[in-house]
């Protein structure tokens, strides 16, 4: 079995969340409620296998050593650091990433 690696939300992914949460919330509270279970389970698995996510195409993410985990159309940028998983930013897959890196 892999070993198990801590995982911390930076505070702007902290914040991520709570936008998104807030904005799904607006048309349907039980559904936010629902997609941040997912996305918390779904990160969750990255304290045993730290590699799920892939490899992003931009340079510049590949560059700083992050990885993207795709829950549903949201994309969780991550790096790993020892035994530590840093949880960076959780964005929609629609933003544009250049002004986020």
């Amino acid at each position: 079995m892999p070993a198990k690696h801590t995982l911390r939300y930076l505070p702007i992914a902290q914040d991520d969340l709570a936008s998104i949460f807030d904005f799904i919330a607006q048309d349907s509270p039980n559904r936010a409620l629902s997609f941040v279970d997912k996305l918390d389970e779904r990160v969750g698995l990255l304290e045993r296998h730290p590699s799920l996510g892939r490899v992003p195409r931009h340079p510049k993410l590949r560059e700083y050593g992050y990885r993207v985990l795709i829950v549903e159309a949201y994309l969780v940028f991550y790096i790993i650091r020892g035994q530590e998983i840093e949880v960076h930013r959780v964005v929609h897959g629609s933003r544009n990433l250049d002004h986020l890196i």
